[in-house]
């Protein structure tokens, strides 16, 4: 997730900018730059790499000319979407006659790149962010307004956004105006500043104006004001932070486990915006395009049980035949790779040592190789033959949340599209289900946050937290789930648990139940609800208390002898994640219950590099 920051005003802006952007780190990037303002002229200092890498280029700018200074500057830290980490790709970017930099994701910017070119823009990056830049340059072209320049852009564009630009004719001022992606504005001791999080500000100040969606904005010096589209000023009132710094970074929540949680529906937004186009899935391989035997999924951890429900989709809608295998044991198990496979590797890092191990098993035999990663310019990233990259931006709480919904996202439309592909199913049904998919899990996931929800997930993490042992079952995917949400509890929570498919009750696992013990079914599948309704029947009459978390479908529908249970406003089709979004929901609450940090859970590591 990129960050932002601009700094004008009667001080030297370059060194604000840079404490700023070192106070942006936590969110994830992989280039970094600012642009200032000079008598000559703007001047722009980027690189790939980190915020070291940009002080050490600013440095050597500095003993080959002189010392950098300026009292307007914008600045950026980047995480790549469009185009891989380059010293060209960073920004701020420049187009003719205004400098940007900008956090989002544009939908549309193949069809705006395009008109641009007619009119005579050329392009040096491969980033959607230059289009943008293009597009404000040619609506100023028109109005000779900065301010109307930003409305009529932002009503060209469609996506997220959030643009700091300086404009040639205006050198000591910035604008800004925003869509979906956070900025704010403050001002103090004579300065302004925005940014993409209270964090960059708050050695400045505590107060700020929390900036109103697609509203335009003017810093000049510490005076800040605010346009709508029809150009006239918006009074918005200056709120004040009552956080630390730490609070700051995570939004005001508690963890920053929640507030990834609660992040989900915009991570969601940012990938289907980038893997597909209107409302088909556009998974951008020629792998995929080709012919394949089998896939094989290497992974670990949560990165495998998206692996699961991977395999789930694809055998389903594009008859392709899936393994899906822990990377630590692939590369021991000889495993049988015939030449038109795939090896599909899933890493939120992209540094995982076992699934990178996998990855070079499998380009060591010839074998074709393909990752999903959260991290561009990572090892698995470099070296695979192609990368689909996740848009979950920064996850830093370790248990991972918004990066496994994700996971699962990207590859439900991986999945679509090789049925798509593959002749499985018609260019309108896929449109059907890929639209109808999105609508449902974004709705369905911030349902899951409503009061009457959260209400429920509370009293069932009451309970769960008291106890020792949990066990979870499902039928079908739901069983998948049932092996994350496990270990969700179990990672953070430190409370035992066990997840089975729901037929191998009666093979043993049945002999653990007694009284009291919690049980959480889950139920999205209509084909397998009345045979799960019959294992709960036996559940119940050994004494188990059940927890039923299910699609709003499946309640209304079916008569479920539970204790307590959860329902989810959405079509059982695709509840799965909105469902697994409760249960991290419900895993997380149980921590925080015990007295534990979500966050920091003992022993564990965000991203494993080592075997």
């Amino acid at each position: 997730m990129c960050g932002i920051i601009g700094f004008t005003g009667h001080k030297n802006c370059v060194p604000h900018l840079l404490d700023a952007l070192s106070s942006l780190e936590y969110r994830g990037y992989d280039s970094a730059g600012i642009a200032y303002s000079t008598d000559e002229g703007i001047r722009i200092i980027k690189t790939s790499g980190k915020i070291e890498a940009l002080k050490n280029k600013i440095k050597d700018y500095e003993t080959a000319h002189c010392n950098i200074s300026g009292d307007c500057g914008i600045g950026h830290t980047r995480w790549a979407t469009h185009g891989e980490p380059s010293d060209v790709n960073s920004h701020p970017h420049r187009v003719r006659d205004l400098t940007l930099v900008h956090n989002g994701i544009i939908e549309n910017y193949a069809e705006l790149k395009e008109s641009l070119a007619a009119k005579g823009y050329t392009f040096l990056s491969e980033t959607d962010t230059e289009i943008a830049a293009a597009q404000i340059s040619l609506r100023y072209s028109e109005t000779s307004d900065p301010i109307k320049a930003l409305h009529k852009a932002a009503e060209d564009i469609r996506g997220s956004f959030a643009f700091g630009v300086i404009f040639d004719d205006y050198p000591h001022k910035i604008y800004a105006i925003r869509r979906d992606s956070p900025l704010v504005a403050a001002a103090a001791d004579g300065c302004g500043m925005i940014a993409s999080d209270i964090t960059a500000i708050l050695p400045h100040t505590r107060k700020y104006f929390p900036i109103p969606e697609n509203a335009a904005l003017v810093i000049d010096g510490d005076e800040i004001f605010f346009f709508d589209r029809f150009g006239r000023e918006l009074d918005i009132p200056e709120e004040e932070v009552t956080w630390s710094t730490e609070d700051a970074r995570r939004g005001g929540y508690p963890h920053f486990m929640l507030k990834e949680i609660f992040e989900e529906p915009h991570a969601l937004r940012e990938t289907f915006a980038s893997k597909m186009v209107g409302n088909l899935p556009a998974i951008n391989s020629k792998i995929l395009s080709s012919r394949i035997g089998t896939i094989h999924i290497a992974a670990c951890g949560t990165a495998m049980h998206a692996g699961l429900f991977a395999k789930h989709y694809i055998e389903k809608l594009a008859k392709i035949p899936v393994t899906v295998n822990i990377a630590s044991e692939f590369r021991y198990c000889d495993p049988l790779l015939d030449g038109e496979d795939i090896v599909l590797l899933i890493s939120q890092s992209g540094e995982t040592a076992d699934t990178l191990a996998s990855l070079r098993l499998a380009k060591s035999r010839e074998i074709r190789t393909l990752s999903l990663v959260n991290v561009a310019g990572s090892a698995i990233a470099r070296e695979s033959d192609e990368v689909i990259y996740t848009c979950a931006g920064p996850e830093i709480a370790v248990a991972s949340t918004k990066a496994y919904i994700v996971q699962c996202a990207s590859l439900y439309l991986l999945a679509l599209d090789l049925a798509l592909k593959r002749g499985m199913i018609s260019a309108e049904s896929a449109e059907k289900m890929c639209s109808s998919f999105v609508r449902d899990i974004c709705s369905g996931i911030s349902s899951v946050f409503d009061y009457s929800v959260t209400e429920k997930i509370d009293k069932a993490a009451e309970y769960i937290s008291a106890r020792r042992h949990v066990f979870y079952i499902g039928r079908g995917i739901d069983s998948h789930l049932c092996t994350e949400g496990s270990l969700k509890l179990k990672e953070i929570s430190y409370i035992h648990s066990e997840a089975y498919a729901a037929g191998e009750m009666k093979h043993g696992t049945i002999s653990l139940i007694e009284d009291g013990v919690p049980v959480i079914a889950i139920i999205t599948e209509i084909s397998t609800a009345e045979k799960m309704i019959s294992g709960i029947r036996e559940v119940k009459s050994r004494g188990g208390y059940v927890i039923a978390f299910v699609s709003e479908e499946i309640a209304d529908k079916f008569e479920i002898p539970y204790d307590e249970v959860v329902s989810i406003p959405c079509p059982s089709t695709h509840a799965h994640l909105p469902i697994m979004t409760a249960l991290q929901l419900m895993a997380y609450k149980c921590a925080v219950k015990l007295g534990l940090d979500p966050d920091k859970p003992r022993n564990l590591a965000k991203s494993v590099t080592v075997e």
